[in-house]
């Protein structure tokens, strides 16, 4: 017979070791926090394409929820042609600036049989770069349609450097092109305007008095 304090002893030694083997048997993964994405400033869109990719892998998350391929009971939608459908999920959107406000105000637009849920990627604790958001972008396009955003596209949500704020992304002018000026009226010749610097001065053309009435 052993004392109680031994026997208690052995108990906790016994239940430990098999606890540790328990352990030891379910696989171990290493979670590292995620690298910064590199956006050159020369990516094309395929390259885009790829970075897009490996941001929802990794650093987006996006895949945690999304699936692409998969059926049935669903957290959130799934990719699959995701591109065939953002054009005409929002009256007005096209599919850059439909998949702009899924990133950017994920809760302006529920898609049916889904609840609110996703968030704000462009703010902590996800925090994508704009450049990253549209490299994103160019991804969710090639799913059932063609990329072709560039890192030059603006949208409701950021304004490439260069680009006129709050024109089309169509009307923007390309890197290196000159906007297109509007003369003013001293330019265009309007009488009676200042001149401009190093042009002469413009006048109102005279007017000659009234003849006098002729006598009878």
């Amino acid at each position: 017979m052993f004392p109680l304090p031994a026997r208690i002893g052995l108990l906790v030694l016994a239940a430990t070791a098999f606890y540790t083997y328990v352990g030891q048997l379910v696989p171990q993964k290493e979670v590292l926090p995620p690298e910064e994405t590199i956006i050159r400033a020369d990516l094309t869109t395929a390259d885009m394409v790829t970075v897009g990719r490996q941001v929802m892998d990794g650093k987006g998350l996006c895949m945690t929820c999304h699936t692409i391929g998969r059926s049935g009971a669903l957290r959130f939608p799934d990719l699959d042609g995701v591109a065939a459908r953002a054009a005409t999920r929002v009256p007005g959107l096209n599919d850059v600036e439909y998949f702009a406000q899924s990133l950017y105000a994920p809760d302006t637009f529920i898609v049916a049989g889904f609840n609110p849920g996703m968030p704000v990627i462009n703010k902590p604790p996800i925090g994508l770069t704009d450049q990253e958001i549209l490299c994103v972008i160019a991804y969710l396009q090639t799913l059932g349609g063609t990329a072709t955003v560039t890192l030059q596209t603006s949208h409701a949500y950021y304004t490439a450097p260069g680009a006129t704020p709050g024109a089309p992304a169509d009307q923007q002018a390309a890197p290196g092109e000159q906007q297109p000026l509007t003369a003013s009226p001293a330019q265009k010749g309007t009488p009676g305007a200042p001149a401009a610097p190093g042009q002469p001065a413009q006048t109102p053309a005279a007017v000659p008095p009234p003849a006098p009435p002729k006598k009878g």
